[in-house]
């Protein structure tokens, strides 16, 4: 086989690459790289672009692909991400959010004489809030309000406190998670069935691994410097923007979901509600509790406009980000970077469990290099079907690591968001919070391709 067309796919992954740790609009840079790699494959000799060449101008049939890229991405995948979006932002809005996270941190009190157990247990708390809270940044600020305080002042330093807090959410996992959208649509698997069959067996040991690193890593900065602490405001009870049985709302999709899973035959006639339905009849029960609690129509139904515009926003953020990475990935398939990847690991005795450990290597410093666990899992996870369909191994043997370290990626990323938010508010910089997360989620890393590969 030649091996032009990888070689060229490899320079612009390369040059992504630059453009995007310059902070380049990635969506702009994978868009448009994306499409100069297919008009490159239109022209290279045995190679065909992936996308149908209908015999009039070939710049055409590559914006007639943007088109459909964006019908079928805004049909199926891009409305669920949308909904789930919209949802996060009216149950932040509505105080929902804030009432789950001080619930779930009343057992920490528990731990009160053992700062630095108490700051590693507020990971697994975390990580479940995270799979009811889908919101990296958003989830890191909540925390911020709530446990920042609690562990500063039980001694714990700013940088361990923000650290624990940013690694909550390191595993993109759960129902309402974009990435555990893309990756089951990808598979065309269940939802629920791959969150409680493939997800949580991976995330319990991953989550001992952090929890261990963390409390040695931090233990060990905090000895090393010297602290001065700055007053931190405690979040009481009486200040919660809604009352505490509101933390039932970011709850219900996920309940809504294991319930009417194939998981269960409670009912006569089997129901089955798939992640964007559910995101709209909660979001109408979180009317309903509104209603009943303000008794303003006017100023409820208004509120709605909320959802609406946590649907835009994604839509602008992320929806696009899919859909833009659908483009470059058709890119390298049409230069025949999957057969190169898949041929030279052959060539080095690699095999399946070989090049899984490649992808996921690579997904993880992509991540790292975007600040974005979405722009590198949605650049290429689309590639999975095909390398596993060579490979003779299953396409969520390979997606599941992927996911992860794409999120793991996103946590050591200096100009990740959720990392730029909680620093800001910690006022300790960015790179200081990487020097503590790098050694537990490499550790991670590690872990997981042993436990999967290995």
């Amino acid at each position: 086989m030649s091996y032009l067309g990888p070689l060229i796919a490899i320079v612009f992954i390369v040059i992504v690459a630059r453009l995007l740790l310059k902070k380049f609009y990635p969506h702009a840079v994978l868009l448009i790289a994306g499409l100069l790699m297919l008009a490159v494959s239109f022209w290279l000799p045995g190679h065909e672009p992936a996308v149908e060449v209908t015999g009039g101008p070939f710049v055409f049939d590559l914006f007639r692909y943007i088109n459909s890229s964006f019908a079928e991405t805004n049909a199926g995948v891009g409305l669920m991400i949308m909904a789930i979006g919209g949802f996060v932002a009216y149950i932040d809005d509505i105080g929902a959010s804030e009432a789950l996270v001080y619930l779930a941190l009343k057992p920490l009190r528990l731990f009160s004489r053992q700062p630095y157990l108490l700051a590693v247990l507020v990971i697994p708390i975390g990580q479940l809030l995270f799979v009811c809270i889908p919101s990296a940044a958003g989830l890191g600020l909540l925390l911020m309000a709530s446990v920042f305080p609690i562990l500063i002042n039980l001694g714990v330093s700013r940088l361990s406190a923000v650290s624990v807090i940013t690694s909550c959410t390191a595993m993109g996992m759960g129902p309402a998670s974009a990435i555990t959208a893309s990756a089951t649509s990808i598979i065309e698997k269940d939802t629920v069935f791959y969150f409680l069959k493939d997800q949580i067996p991976l995330a319990v040991p991953l989550s001992i691994t952090m929890m261990v690193a963390y409390y040695f890593v931090n233990r060990y900065y905090d000895k090393k410097m010297k602290r001065e602490e700055i007053p931190v405001p405690k979040i009481e009870k009486s200040r919660l923007k809604a009352p505490l049985y509101y933390a039932i709302i970011p709850i219900l999709p996920l309940i809504l979901l294991i319930l009417f899973s194939q998981l269960f035959d409670f009912f006569a006639i089997p129901i089955e509600l798939n992640t964007t339905t559910v995101m709209f009849i909660c979001l109408f029960v979180a009317l309903t509790f509104e209603l009943v609690r303000k008794r303003k129509p006017r100023e409820v139904l208004k509120s709605m406009s909320v959802f609406w515009n946590g649907m835009g926003n994604i839509f602008k953020s992320v929806v696009t980000l899919i859909i833009a990475a659908d483009i470059f990935s058709k890119g390298l398939i049409s230069l025949g970077f999957i057969d190169g990847l898949v041929g030279t690991s052959q060539n080095l005795g690699l095999g399946g469990a070989g090049i899984g450990i490649v992808m996921t290597v690579m997904i993880f410093l992509a991540s790292v290099l975007m600040g974005s666990g979405n722009a590198s899992f949605f650049a290429f996870g689309p590639l999975v079907p095909d390398i596993a369909a060579q490979l003779g191994m299953k396409s969520s043997a390979m997606i599941l690591p992927m996911q992860f370290s794409a999120s793991m990626g996103r946590t050591v990323s200096p100009v990740a968001g959720v990392l730029i938010a909680t620093a800001e508010v910690a006022e300790v910089s960015p790179f200081d919070i990487v020097k503590r997360n790098v050694i537990p989620l490499g550790a991670a890393l590690i872990v997981m391709i042993l436990y999967l590969f290995i």
